[in-house]
């Protein structure tokens, strides 16, 4: 029985743990099959309702790793406009979106990729943001998911804008337009497993193992060799086999830069074994692309392996994707391969290097590692590259180019010389300088890449001459140009490496017969604005980047301030209005004084005084003072003036008036001083002014009727001597008498006028408008303090009305 229990014992044992085996293994099995499909989020980001105000702009920054599988953003805002009507909206104050791969975008520069988006407003081509911007109208409700088959693991900037052109940047002193808010959900999501990509990482990607082989000679000159050092690629597997249409993809990583990316095939054959055996009739088409999965439909390099390697000249450093795909053409038009079921081959990649120091064809060229030198007491990011231990001239900004020239030619035509420098992370707001100066004629071409050497056919940015360089580029801006200097910026460089390179044209002739320096920075602003603005500086919505961007004057516009929007004839016509027209204050002012109005003399002649300094100081003519103190100043004067006048109108004593004035004072400081320029104040002064006036009617009747106070019974007899209907004609006669209505008339038609231009004037139109508003409100002002009649108190007065009620009670006494 004991061995019974325990033969049970051992064998439930036994059982259990072949069920538990099972359901480990079932388990793992699992995991290990749903793994390959499943996503995580790398990073989520929620923006807050976010207020862009006009010609304003706010930038976001995602980073992409190349582990990612989708980005997703989901956009809301205030903007209510279809395809149609944003066609009808300029674009100085159209709410724009633009995306841009590696960098900010920056719309003020070209329209191009305006016209493009409003001509289709889909995001389906958003996948060709490595070469350019692309913007669109802002939607109210925008959702959109990328994937990497459509955008590379770098880093994705949007902006919003609110207006672009020229004239955003320009200075305004009053906006009209409308803004508008926005509110943002973007996340990154990623596969779980490198080995696992696409959108919802089941695309399996083969990691190639690499080694490096050792070096090659090539022919480098008549005196010697350089050597080269070959980094071999391979797949794990001896051979890859897939069926017809079938693709596989295959991932490696270059580290160094590389003069050539050759992918080709070894042992390529067909399983089963044709009869036939002519496998040249298969077409192995080979994909490649840098940072993004390459497709038939979407890829940077492509060939048929079976034919020939596919050779990338100067590759990109970082990941590239390559997929291969077998298209057996007996099959599809029913030849004899229609037996082949799978094509089976050994890949191999090789990495050409060249030793440290050396670049180019045959590594025969010289590249140099430029040194990155800050600025004192300058802004982040803003630096100047210098060759490590070169013949650097001594105020180190720039360095001397004759003697880091390469000095061997192919074939005796020309050079090439590299130079290589870092942009940091978080500097992609800045903008890159470069600068040629010689004392004769250059001969020199220049190429600018990111991430890879640049060449003839492979370049971002390239100078030749004055008519052939990269002008048609949104962010390539060539200035002061001859055949003695080469002077250009790349705006908004993208972050990660930049490699210039120098083509010396006839190296053949003596290239110390002159003296040339070449200067290259990270600055701030281009041009310093043109000196026809200041540069300020931000943080993107993210707070990762900092970006730079010029605030230019009244007359000037465009991203660097070299849009004359103003000419100088334009300016004086300008000044003259704006600052001619507050002459008008002369005439409430000269009113006032001639009726002993002293309060509102000073007010009326100070206001004038100062809106004249104010305009003078905001059309670049002379600041007496700071521009806040003046626009301050303005605004105060102008609203009190408004006020003063209502007040004036009452024939309240001056006790009452002083504490109307100090009031009304503290009031419209505090709305000058918060959001001066607002629409909604004129309608505010314009109350408190008639809440004024009205408050002194009160004040005045309250003290000519005081009298009224007395006991009872005299009030009853008074109120049967006025009987109310006499009363209110009384008062209705008294008003009419107050005033000469004529002017009243001119008075409100006056305001009228000023009421108009205030609304119609814009930022093209402001000097006109404002010009008429100055003439309108002082006008207004001097009508109405025309308007009211100076009486003379006799009969009505309480001194008077006191003697009647004492002979009143004389008679009374008597009759007693």
């Amino acid at each position: 029985m004991a061995e019974n229990s325990i033969l049970c014992s051992v064998s439930s044992l036994i059982l259990s743990i072949f069920i538990l085996f099972c359901c480990l293994f079932g388990h793992c099995n699992s995991v290990e099959q749903l793994g390959g499909y499943d996503t995580f989020t790398i990073s989520s980001f929620k923006y807050p309702e976010t207020q862009i105000r006009p010609f304003d702009m706010r930038y976001i920054r995602v980073d992409l790793p190349p582990w990612f599988s989708s980005m997703s953003i989901a956009l809301k805002s205030s903007v209510n406009l279809d395809i149609k009507s944003a066609k009808k909206v300029p674009k100085s104050v159209l709410p724009m979106i633009c995306f841009r791969d590696g960098s900010l975008p920056l719309p003020d520069v070209s329209s191009t990729s305006l016209e493009v988006a409003l001509s289709n407003r889909s995001f389906d081509g958003i996948q060709v943001l490595q070469n350019m911007e692309q913007c669109y109208p802002v939607p109210r409700n925008m959702t959109m998911k990328l994937t990497n088959e459509q955008i590379s693991a770098r880093v994705l900037y949007f902006g919003l804008f609110n207006g672009v052109g020229p004239t955003r940047t320009q200075s305004k002193m009053i906006v009209r337009n409308r803004a508008y808010s926005f509110t943002a959900n973007i996340s990154v999501e990623g596969c779980t497993t490198s080995t696992m990509q696409g959108q919802y990482c089941n695309q399996t990607i083969d990691l190639l193992s690499c080694a490096r082989s050792g070096n090659s000679s090539g022919n480098g000159s008549v005196s010697g060799f350089f050597n080269q050092s070959m980094v071999l690629c391979r797949n794990n597997f001896e051979t890859s086999c897939h069926g017809d249409g079938e693709m596989k993809i295959y991932s490696l990583e270059i580290l160094r830069i590389t003069e050539s990316l050759t992918i080709s095939v070894q042992n390529l054959r067909l399983r089963p074994l044709d009869s036939i055996g002519n496998s040249s009739r298969i077409y192995l088409m080979c994909f490649a692309r840098y940072g993004a999965m390459p497709l038939a439909t979407l890829h940077d390099y492509s060939g048929d392996l079976n034919q020939s390697p596919l050779v990338i000249r100067f590759p990109k450093v970082g990941q590239w994707y390559i997929s291969i795909l077998a298209l057996h053409l007996a099959k599809e038009i029913g030849g004899a391969l229609s037996n082949v079921s799978k094509v089976c081959y050994s890949l191999e990649v090789q990495e050409l290097e060249c030793p440290l120091g050396k670049a180019g064809p045959n590594c025969s060229s010289e590249r140099y590692m430029l040194q990155t030198v800050l600025r004192k007491y300058s802004t982040p990011f803003e630096s100047y590259y210098l060759p490590d231990g070169g013949d650097v001239i001594s105020d180190a900004l720039n360095f001397h180019l004759e003697p880091l020239l390469s000095n061997y030619s192919v074939g005796g035509l020309d050079t090439w010389t590299y130079f290589l420098l870092d942009v940091p992370r978080g500097a992609a707001g800045g903008n890159l300088h470069v600068r040629l100066m010689s004392d004769r004629k250059m001969n020199y071409e220049i190429y600018a890449r990111n991430g890879g050497l640049p060449s003839l056919i492979n370049w971002d940015y390239y100078y030749v001459n004055k008519t052939s360089s990269s002008g048609d580029s949104v962010f390539f801006v060539l200035y002061n140009s001859s055949d003695e200097k080469v002077d250009f910026y790349i705006l908004y460089v993208k972050e990660g490496i930049w490699n210039i390179a120098l083509r010396h044209l006839n190296s053949t002739g003596d290239i110390s017969d002159g003296q040339t320096t070449m200067s290259i920075s990270l600055e701030r602003c281009p041009k310093r604005c043109s000196y026809h603005g200041s540069c300020k500086s931000a943080l993107d919505t993210s707070g990762l980047t900092l970006y730079s961007f010029c605030a230019c004057d009244r007359n000037h516009g465009g991203f660097d301030c070299s849009i004359e929007i103003v000419s100088h004839q334009g300016h004086i016509w300008q000044s003259i209005a704006l600052i001619a027209s507050n002459a008008v204050a002369v005439f409430p002012a000269f009113w006032a004084l001639r009726q002993k109005a002293f309060a509102e003399w000073v007010v009326y002649t100070v206001s004038g005084i100062s809106s004249g300094l104010y305009h003078a100081c905001d059309v670049g003519t002379w600041c007496v003072l700071s521009f806040g103190v003046l626009q301050f100043m303005d605004f105060w004067l102008s609203f009190m003036a408004v006020v003063s006048t209502f007040i004036y109108l009452t024939t309240i004593d001056e006790v009452f008036k002083r504490a109307i004035h100090t009031a009304v004072a503290i009031l419209t400081a505090l709305m000058a001083i918060t959001k001066a320029t607002r629409s909604s104040n004129i309608i505010l002064v314009m109350g408190i002014g008639a809440f004024g006036l009205l408050l002194g009617w009160l004040i005045e009747f309250s003290t000519k009727y005081r009298s009224l106070s007395c006991s009872m019974g005299l009030c009853l007899n008074r109120l049967e001597r006025w009987p109310s209907r006499e009363w209110l004609q009384n008062l209705v006669n008294t008003v009419m008498k107050r005033f000469r209505w004529g002017f009243v008339l001119a008075g409100f038609i006056a305001l009228a006028m000023a009421a108009i231009s205030w609304n119609l004037e814009s930022s093209q139109s402001y000097w006109i408008w404002h010009s008429v508003w100055h003439v309108a409100i002082y006008s207004s002002s001097f009508f109405f303090l025309c308007s009211k009649v100076i009486t003379i108190n006799s009969g009505n007065r309480t001194p008077t009305d006191a003697n009647y009620q004492l002979t009143q009670q004389d008679s009374l006494s008597q009759g007693a």
